[in-house]
């Protein structure tokens, strides 16, 4: 599989929240660094995250996409629109995958997660989902 097909494979995933394919597609041993918090995710924490977001805030779409291919990956940037307990909220981000084979094995976010943060505590989501 093509680095592209991988990378279109993984978006459409968190899109959809499908975690079952984004569990196939991440390595094992997979990091997800953020920007905001100096924190490395495993893929066990990734994939919690997404389902969560997707939970609360799906289902997510990508929009205004640049992406450059590299050898070994891409960097993306594009704007998340968020639905559910956040519609209308949109998020510039950018993020750099590092592919090996079929496999994600590195994903560098550059984001800023306040509006998000923001607009979950004004309806009463607390951090796990709850209200």
């Amino acid at each position: 599989m093509s680095v592209e097909a991988v990378v279109d494979r993984f978006f459409a995933a968190v899109e959809a929240g499908d975690t079952t394919s984004l569990t196939e597609i991440y390595s094992p041993d997979a990091g997800v660094w953020h920007n905001y918090d100096d924190v490395t995710q495993t893929r066990e924490e990734s994939l919690r995250t997404l389902g969560y977001l997707h939970h609360v805030a799906g289902p997510m779409r990508y929009t205004d996409v640049r992406r450059e291919l590299l050898p070994d990956g891409v960097v993306q940037q594009h704007v998340v629109e968020l639905s559910g307990r956040a519609a209308g909220l949109r998020m510039p981000a950018m993020l750099r995958i590092v592919v090996d084979g079929d496999h994600v094995v590195r994903i560098e976010e550059y984001v800023d997660p306040t509006p998000l943060n923001a607009r979950l505590t004004q309806t009463g989501t607390d951090k796990n989902g709850s209200n």
